[in-house]
């Protein structure tokens, strides 16, 4: 539902890749507990999915923990993609309702789904001197949108055969269609696909070359896993995008403490049947109505530029460029 405002707005796309900067640093820096703690990301901006299908999202080196000090490097622990998602979706959602894009409504729907739409995949750490693995994945994030070797061109029937990364699917184009879907992924004139933030950002690097730092190597202090602080991440994290401290009463505004976690589901229905909140949230069934006779569309505040159908046709986001 979201794809289409970068299509058309490719602007867009710089604030994609600010708001998945800012997620990562605020979840590093949440559990980096030095001062003025930043990390480092290198994001390349990806627009393509399986079958060339029009698929923003962003692919990033960072490090795993944060710079600070005169060249100490503390370690982070290992990322919780799913609290990432969270801040990522409330971030870039926020954006889209700035720019006029998306309504309070339609955040309100995405929001009730019970899967989100935005999809987070952390890969294995890469450690320093594993030069092959770095790059590998420094070719994998900057790759081309389409393969060449997968890509055939039937010259009698002027038509373009795809193949699937897997070689077990195929998608037929014609020739106009396939030169459509590949100029949506040719960037503007100066558009940026590459963007460098935190310790790797420009204003960075230059301070610390002006300071004769740049050449000097970290000291890097490991992660303490078992702290007592990083275990009370989720409610800082939580505290600091969404300003609401869930460890404060809503009664008596005292501070709260965990006494146990119960994971049982029937123990967890019981408790909640016994509070009565156990339906609380529950929708009523949809009612069967007939559809109208006659439905009229109103296009007039749409964020898509008005086109003719027999010129322009949705593409098609098949499910593994989704996830990809």
């Amino acid at each position: 539902m979201l794809r289409r405002y970068f299509l058309y707005d490719r602007k867009l796309l710089s604030e994609l890749s600010r708001c998945v900067w800012e997620s990562l640093k605020t979840f590093l820096q949440a559990v980096v507990p030095e001062k003025n703690a930043i990390p480092g990301a290198v994001v390349a901006i990806q627009t393509f999915g399986g079958f060339l299908g029009f698929n923003p999202h962003c692919h990033v080196l960072i490090t795993d923990g944060c710079f600070y000090g005169n060249g100490t490097f503390r370690v982070a622990p290992l990322f919780e993609a799913k609290h990432l998602e969270h801040i990522f979706q409330h971030k870039l959602l926020r954006v889209l309702l700035s720019k006029g894009k998306i309504t309070q409504d339609l955040i309100n729907i995405l929001l009730s789904w019970r899967h989100s739409g935005f999809n987070i995949f952390c890969g294995p750490r890469i450690y320093p001197r594993d030069e092959a693995a770095m790059e590998s994945l420094a070719r994998y994030i900057i790759r081309a949108s389409f393969s060449q070797e997968r890509m055939t061109y039937i010259q009698e029937e002027v038509k373009v055969v795809y193949q699937s990364k897997d070689r077990k699917d195929h998608k037929l184009f014609d020739a106009l269609e396939w030169l459509a879907a590949m100029c949506s992924h040719v960037p503007n004139k100066g558009e940026q696909m590459v963007r460098y933030y935190g310790h790797y950002s420009n204003v960075s690097r230059g301070r610390r070359k002006k300071e004769n730092q740049d050449r000097v190597i970290p000291c890097i202090l490991e992660a303490d896993d078992n702290s007592k602080a990083y275990r009370k991440n989720w409610a800082r994290l939580i505290r600091k995008i969404y300003e609401v401290d869930p460890l404060t009463c809503s009664k008596c505004q005292g501070q709260m403490r965990i006494i146990s976690f119960i994971e049982d589901p029937e123990v967890i229905k019981k408790i909640l049947k016994h509070l009565g909140l156990w339906l609380v949230k529950r929708k009523p069934q949809p009612r069967a109505n007939a559809p109208p006779g006659h439905t009229h569309l109103d296009y007039s505040d749409s964020q898509i530029p008005p086109s003719e159908d027999r010129l322009y046709q949705e593409p098609e986001y098949p499910m593994d460029a989704y996830m990809s």
